[in-house]
């Protein structure tokens, strides 16, 4: 028996019970495209992670104070002075800028209208390090920060929450913790970041947060050192100088840093790896179920074997060697696998569409990625499912004695 023959046999014999045929090929489609849709969407959130960190650059530094060793018990806060010292181009002339800034939760209000959102200190070099865009209004300048102004950028997500629009809100007002602020612009939509939102934020000068709304225990201390190198080959150079500012600023031991430094590779680095382990977690659990549906193409091709007992015995008896019976049912359980995984790709691509979709209208642009890969391995791995679980009802059918087979009833 050739393979065209044994195809076409394989397609009369599913064709004569569709229902059951076409609940097992149900079975593999859910299966398969659970695992394009489970891929995909584990890809995009690696790309949609992935790009937010790189699309602010590749050479900053992010310092923040203490270390995870146990050996540093008591570490020295960041100050704006330890900022002032890393700029200094004489010290460090790998770094091109530094930007200190502040950070704290509080409740925002407006017409009625309150949120809790972030509210982040900075300084004006803050916003050309992290890309920042407006829609409308200024950005922060010195005049800002030396005369302590009561000035305020808002996030786009704040805005609309506070006046339900995000434009033509320039010199309208905003209460931070009861103190009245004066909107002077409106941040162009980031989506998310790092360290939370950037569209679930607003951004007052840095003397003013820091004398009036955020205090921290010491005097002009900071929470985090944005330092931006001269290229991104320099970043190297940038955190070895930067180290050795801080070592010897803050008198650390020899081996021991009270302070942690964390490059754009880095921080792209850790948000592949746990991207990655989250798609294989979201697909290995996906691939269950098309193990679920090659439980049932045995347990239908047992059926299988079991009704057509006399069928096999004659076909036997006639000549069919076990080789034959062998790979008509193998056969059979194959098309109903690769049927199924077909199908499921083009239901997988749906999926991945439509939560791609509704991401979009929600405001969060998040694009599932579906890759060959990942529908050669759903194709490939539900056709093995096929043979794997269709080898135990062909044996047992190709096992079968011809003259009982006769008999049975």
């Amino acid at each position: 028996m050739n393979i065209a023959q044994s195809i076409l046999e394989a397609l009369e014999s599913l064709n004569a019970n569709k229902l059951r045929s076409g609940l097992t090929i149900l079975g593999i489609v859910i299966g398969v495209a659970a695992v394009i849709a489970m891929l995909a969407i584990g890809r995009g959130a690696q790309d949609t992670i992935t790009g937010a960190i790189s699309g602010i650059g590749t050479n900053l530094l992010f310092i923040f104070s203490g270390n995870f060793s146990e050996e540093v018990r008591n570490p020295r806060p960041l100050t704006l002075a330890d900022a002032q010292a890393i700029a200094n181009p004489l010290a460090a002339p790998n770094v091109e800028a530094v930007a200190p800034s502040i950070q704290g939760n509080m409740e925002v209000t407006a017409g009625g209208e309150r949120k809790t959102t972030s509210v982040v200190g900075v300084t004006p070099e803050y916003f050309q390090m992290q890309n920042y865009a407006l829609t409308e209004g200024e950005f922060l300048s010195q005049a800002h920060l030396l005369e302590r102004a009561s000035v305020v950028l808002l996030g786009p997500e704040v805005a609309d929450k506070l006046f339900g629009r995000h434009d033509g809100l320039v010199g309208e007002t905003v209460r931070i913790e009861g103190q009245p602020f004066r909107v002077i612009g409106i941040l162009a939509s980031k989506g998310g970041g790092m360290f939370g939102s950037h569209d679930n934020c607003i951004i007052v000068p840095f003397s003013t947060a820091q004398m009036r709304l955020i205090r921290r225990s010491g005097i002009n201390q900071v929470d985090m050192l944005l330092v931006q190198a001269i290229s991104a080959e320099a970043v190297p150079l940038a955190t070895d100088e930067v180290a050795q500012i801080l070592r010897q600023r803050h008198r650390t031991p020899v081996g021991v840093d009270d302070f942690r430094i964390f490059s754009q590779s880095d921080m792209l680095s850790i948000a592949t790896t746990i991207t990655g382990v989250l798609t294989i977690f979201l697909g290995g659990i996906a691939a269950i179920s098309l193990l679920v549906g090659g439980i049932g193409i045995m347990n239908i091709m047992l059926v299988s074997v079991t009704e057509r007992t006399r069928e096999i015995g004659l076909r036997k008896a006639l000549g069919a060697r076990k080789r034959d019976i062998l790979i008509q049912f193998l056969t059979e359980s194959s098309l109903l696998s690769l049927i199924g995984g077909l199908i499921g790709i083009l239901f997988g691509w749906l999926l991945s569409f439509i939560v791609g979709r509704i991401a979009a209208n929600s405001g969060t642009p998040f694009n599932p990625s579906i890759g060959m890969d990942a529908v050669l391995l759903a194709t490939l791995f539900s056709a093995a499912v096929g043979l794997f679980f269709g080898i135990y009802p062909a044996s047992r059918a190709a096992n079968l004695v011809p003259v009982e087979a006769l008999r049975y009833e």
